[in-house]
């Protein structure tokens, strides 16, 4: 059984619904202090098929799109609908390939609760009758528990095992294509939200080597991805071999020695691994909120200096590996070939040749909106920075300059002398958005920031967008403030 598959209702990480339950109570009395959910205020808007058009789509129902859902709601737009195309409980990748046993971030990081103390992470800790002062950093899978707590005390309306299959412009709104429990359907939205994580900005970014390429349809049984739902249960025993340094690279590692491998061996070009994480100095809101305005040119120079130093693994991913007396990283050591049979694989380095049981690719993801199958149509019409920087620099870091270029809102924009209206209905909460946004995009650290900003931009373009509506409602609205009092004077009495 793959160890990252485990279900939360097992072990320490079922939540006790008794001790709950006082929590649950005070959330239903803070938010209604909170006035949640208000009312909803949007114009119904008619969709071409003659029903009624969504006031957004959410594209995944993981921790950003969740929380996405929770920031319209809190704006008063109800009329939002949120697909996510893995069962419940595996939206993201805590359940499935985040194989860390803890969170990257500290503790006391906030995000998902939108700013309701009794929404907190450590709100749902202290209310099972764990000590938060004996925490180090948040479980793993206990993050996942108290994400689905909180879509469940919140009502968020997430839909399962349903994807997104095409997306098009029409009429002023997006139309798409979603398959799910109920088929088939066409579903008209005046926005759509894409909270779809690393993966869903591209795919996974996989090496090609002469003897074995992915991309040209090659498969063993024996040879992964680190995003693959792997089972770490036949590498007992085994040697695995891991391509790359990364965190990723460092918990697969040790996922596999704590299940029983022989060996765990990490190659790496590198002659050393990074020594600091610039993302840690990002973590404060004057960045959030102030690096979506600094100018295309301040942005580009300084992710692109983090791009150049890159980032190291956490410290308790290392320790995490060094435990093991069949751990072993490679420096220096790039792989040349990879080279499967029946029996194993022959991996083939600068230094030498070498034999394993089975293959892990620790490559990360390749964002770039060109592999997003459902975007294919509006795909001509978006800009990305490498149309917004000079060509040299667009060659020094293609992957940076296949990023979309983002508004200040997470919009997406249209190329330069391209009629496209529709592109700017489409947002981007993703990794994605690390450009335009800063690092921490799509991470942890910025969900409160990044779903907020997001909901108030919608918020603010459905108003501007019906404003005429909007000003008639205006006009008709006579409710008598003073009719309870002496001077109250009937409307028809009133000389115009």
């Amino acid at each position: 059984m793959d160890i990252m598959l485990d279900r939360v209702d097992q072990g320490r990480n079922a939540p006790d619904s008794g001790s709950l339950a006082g929590l649950e109570r005070e959330v239903k009395r803070d938010l209604d202090r909170l006035n949640y959910p208000p009312r909803a205020w949007p114009v119904p808007k008619p969709a071409p098929d003659g029903s009624t058009a969504l006031d957004a789509l959410v594209i995944g129902g993981g921790m950003y799109g969740q929380t996405m859902a929770f920031a319209l709601y809190r704006e008063g737009i109800r009329n939002v609908r949120v697909i996510d195309r893995a069962r419940e409980g595996e939206e993201g990748p805590w359940g499935t390939y985040a194989r860390m046993d803890i969170l990257r971030s500290p503790k006391r990081q906030c995000g998902p609760d939108l700013g309701v103390p009794s929404l907190t992470y450590r709100a749902w800790h202290e209310a099972q009758g764990r000590s938060w002062d004996e925490l180090y950093k948040v479980h793993r899978l206990d993050w996942l528990a108290y994400l689905l707590w909180l879509r469940r005390v919140l009502e968020l309306p997430v839909e399962n095992e349903t994807s997104l299959r095409a997306l098009e412009p029409a009429d002023g709104l997006l139309r798409t294509e979603i398959e799910g429990p109920r088929g088939r359907e066409v579903v008209f939205s005046r926005k759509v939200i894409l909270a779809t994580g690393r993966e869903g900005a591209g795919g996974r970014q996989v090496p090609a080597f002469p003897s074995f390429d992915m991309a040209r349809g090659d498969r063993h049984p024996h040879i992964h991805h680190s995003a693959d739902a792997i089972d770490f249960g036949p590498l007992r025993g085994k040697r695995v071999a891991i391509l790359g340094a990364n965190a990723s690279a460092l918990d697969n590692a040790g996922t596999a020695l704590e299940g029983g491998a022989a060996a765990a061996v990490m190659f790496c070009r590198r002659p050393t691994l990074p020594q600091v994480n610039k993302s840690r100095w990002m973590v404060f809101p004057g960045f959030q909120h102030g690096f979506p305005a600094m100018d295309d040119a301040a942005r580009w120079e300084f992710m692109s200096h983090v791009a150049s130093v890159q980032m190291p693994p956490p410290h308790e991913s290392v320790l995490r590996c060094t435990r093991h007396a069949g751990f072993d990283l490679r420096f220096a050591e790039p792989w040349v070939d990879v080279i499967p049979d029946d029996d194993g694989i022959d991996i083939v380095t600068a230094k030498g040749r070498h034999r394993f049981d089975a293959v892990i690719f620790a490559t990360g993801f390749n964002v770039d909106l060109a592999d997003v199958p459902y975007l294919e149509t509006i795909l001509p019409h978006i800009e990305t920075w490498g149309e917004r920087v000079a060509p040299e620099e667009a060659a020094r870091f293609p992957a940076l300059a296949r990023l979309p270029y983002l508004t200040p809102d997470f919009q997406l924009t249209a190329k330069a002398g391209v009629h496209a209206p529709e592109v700017a209905n489409l947002y981007l909460l993703s990794f994605g958005a690390s450009l335009s946004h800063g690092a921490l995009a799509g991470d942890l650290p910025a969900v409160r920031a990044t779903t907020t900003r997001a909901a108030a931009a919608i918020a603010r373009e459905l108003f501007v967008a019906d404003f005429g509506t909007y000003r008639q409602s205006m006009r008709r609205f006579r409710e008598a403030e003073l009719e309870p009092t002496p001077y109250f004077v009937p409307p028809e009495d009133i000389a115009p």
